[in-house]
């Protein structure tokens, strides 16, 4: 391949991999191209880019999903690469093609590298030939139902349904138990047609204690590839990833060096290119080849951090038709690194995605201990179209015990105001004792439940008295003269002010330096100053400091890694739902994908009625109580918005 020098790049995505492949780019001296749907005309990406251009409507599906529109951007722009970051059109074997054809470098692999991991039941296949351990199951064609169940059976439950070009939990169940392998087939289908186009599934036995780890590999056209160590990413939720590490901790030196010439054979023998990642599960000491990702990981960070090597500039220079800079021999890693997932969503409610606008984002201060890969700001919307990543926190240090300290850290630092994120779980994890001891398998997070998403009790007092100052500085006239503050005043007693929080009791009271505020029964004395959402506190002697941000409705204290919403009280203030259809309210914006029950039909608690779509996953409602389901409010295909009720199933009346 002759070498040439790229010029102009369009980075085909959107978000946080947008921003971060740009700033690389404009390192390299390039010109970046953006492309946005409507709901991204304001986006970071497209305000970090040179140019922008619009492609289509929200949905992926009629915008970042359009082979045909980015490619027609691409010519019209005179750009001489393009990028696709992670998801979207990046493991796409016809768009790389028609980059190809178009005379336009594709940062990534050959069309061909693409198409042979891209199904599943091919990449089992040169495995197999490769002599590379595979977990046992069905990766063939035939797609029958009865056949599949029939093959799940023959590997022995529980079983793993998974979709055969796809990834990130997406088109994937865990079937228990036979009775329930149809419905969790048909699921499965449903979400990997709507994520990825094809429906194609493969059976595997589903291992029950494994270690999720994988290793980076990058190859040239001139015969060179290495492997620049390994990540461990077994702390997932829903199939999806939150914490990574690398390297892999408790790998002896020979099992490492073992896994990594095993994904570069994997790669040698589909001609690879560019950055790739072979997923292996790790079940003690023997591993099992699970799938490649022919495309750059959204955990690449932690690589980058303990090898020094930028892979973005590694790919554009690849994809010019450099060699690499590095052998085999050169790649040493130094110290250890973590990167955190941080979502808009709710840990304490199954981990439902969230949506909105960002009142407020407050992070650490980047270091080379620290960074932050991100694509919003303040002020932003986190649409309900796309994946609900805010950010990635990383960091990196000479060990894992320090790295680990500075993500606890840095977590305790990093404050999101406007909707529910999973931040305190995230605090949560980077401190359990299991987590600190080593690596655990894929399921710990499940098997700890509720433990990692608890909110610490002293912490959110703290936070309501927090909460109350900053409500009592922003009245009028707060001064200690009782002739400038008449709430709550009576002759001779003290002047009481009663705050109008919805879910607790607290008063307040003027003193010469601040407030005394009564919680509980409990006094706190408080003193200091907040500015600017900067909470500087000293509360019953202990000096304290919070970000807090103040709606008409509500006010939202950010201290440690918690975050603390308390709702305010006034003439505008409707309760929530308190009924028991609210298990049928749609849990938040998203389509009707199915209803599962006749209207008629009678139906007992918990019966799964009608399931919806939204952020790329499906959500299954279940009936509140035995009943009949006597009509829905929605057809199938149609847009719903958070608390729309979706079914009515009424009691039956005792005969």
């Amino acid at each position: 391949m002759t070498t040439k020098t790229l010029k102009k790049i369009l980075v085909a995505n959107r978000g946080e991999i947008a921003c971060r492949v740009m700033r690389t780019a404009k390192q390299m001296g390039l010109t970046t191209v953006a492309v946005y749907s409507d709901a991204d005309k304001h986006a970071q990406h497209v305000k970090l880019a040179d140019e922008a251009y619009h492609i289509g409507p929200a949905p992926s599906k009629d915008s970042y999903l359009v082979a045909d529109k980015i490619i027609d951007v691409a010519k019209q722009t005179s750009v001489d690469c393009i990028h696709p970051g992670y998801g979207f059109l990046s493991e796409n074997s016809e768009f790389a093609l028609a980059c190809e054809q178009n005379d336009i470098a594709f940062i990534g692999p050959p069309a061909s590298s693409i198409e042979a991991m891209g199904s599943k039941t091919r990449a089992k296949e040169i495995m197999h030939e490769a002599n590379v351990p595979l977990v046992p199951g069905y990766y063939g064609d035939n797609q029958d139902t009865e056949f599949l169940k029939a093959e799940a059976e023959k590997i022995g439950y529980p079983v793993l349904i998974k979709a055969a070009f796809g990834g990130g939990g997406k088109g994937m169940r865990v079937v228990e138990h036979a009775k329930d392998f149809i419905s969790a087939l048909e699921g499965a289908k449903r979400e990997a047609k709507a994520g990825f186009g094809n429906d194609l599934v493969l059976l595997e036995r589903y291992v029950t204690k494994p270690r999720h780890v994988e290793v980076q590999v990058f190859a040239d056209n001139h015969g060179n590839c290495v492997y620049l160590g390994d990540r461990d990413c077994s702390l997932q939720r829903r199939h999806q990833k939150v914490i990574e590490e690398a390297p892999a901790p408790g790998l002896s030196d020979s099992l490492r060096k073992e896994m990594g010439q095993a994904a570069v054979r994997c790669a040698q023998a589909i001609n690879y290119r560019g950055a790739g990642t072979v997923e292996f599960l790790l079940c003690g000491d023997e591993f099992f080849f699970m799938e490649m990702n022919t495309r750059l990981q959204v955990e690449h960070p932690v690589t980058e951090m303990v090898t020094g090597v930028d892979l973005v500039s590694w790919q554009i220079n690849v994809a010019a038709g450099g060699k690499l800079p590095l052998s085999q021999a050169d790649i040493q890693l130094q110290g250890h690194s973590f990167e955190a997932r941080i979502y808009a969503e709710d840990p304490s409610n199954d981990f439902i995605p969230c949506s909105g606008r960002i009142d407020a984002l407050f992070t650490p201060t980047e270091s080379e201990f620290v960074r932050i890969d991100t694509g919003i700001a303040a002020g932003d919307e986190i649409s309900p179209f796309y994946d609900p990543m805010i950010a990635k926190l990383i960091v990196h240090d000479d060990n894992r015990e320090a790295a680990l300290g500075r993500l606890s850290k840095a977590l305790q630092q990093f404050h999101l105001a406007g909707f529910s994120c999973n931040v305190n779980f995230l605090h949560n994890l980077a401190n359990h004792p299991t987590f600190q001891a080593g690596a655990p398998d894929t399921h710990f997070i499940e098997d700890q439940g509720a433990q990692l998403v608890a909110k610490d009790e002293q912490q959110h007092t703290l936070a309501t008295v927090i909460a109350a100052f900053a409500y009592m500085s922003t009245l009028k006239g707060s001064s200690a003269s009782p002739w400038q503050q008449l709430t709550g005043f009576m002759l001779n007693s003290a002047a009481l002010t009663k705050i109008p929080f919805t879910d607790v009791a607290v008063q307040a009271e003027k003193c010469a330096d601040g407030f005394k505020i009564n919680l509980n029964s409990v006094d706190y004395t408080s003193s200091g100053t907040v500015e600017n959402g900067l909470a500087r506190l000293v509360i019953n002697g202990e000096k304290v400091v919070a970000h807090v941000i103040q709606t008409d409705t509500h006010i939202t204290v950010m201290y440690n890694a918690q975050q603390t919403v308390i709702e305010l009280i006034d003439k505008h203030y409707i309760s929530e739902h308190e009924s028991d259809a609210l298990p049928l309210a749609a849990p938040l914006n998203g389509t009707v994908v199915k209803h599962l029950v006749a209207v008629g039909s009678e139906v007992v608690k918990g019966d799964a009625v009608v399931i919806i779509e939204a952020m790329k996953m499906e959500y299954t409602l279940n009936a509140p109580h035995d009943g009949v389901l006597t009509s829905y409010c929605f057809g199938e295909g149609e847009l719903v918005s958070h608390g729309d009720m979706l079914a009515i199933v009424e009691e039956q009346e005792a005969v």
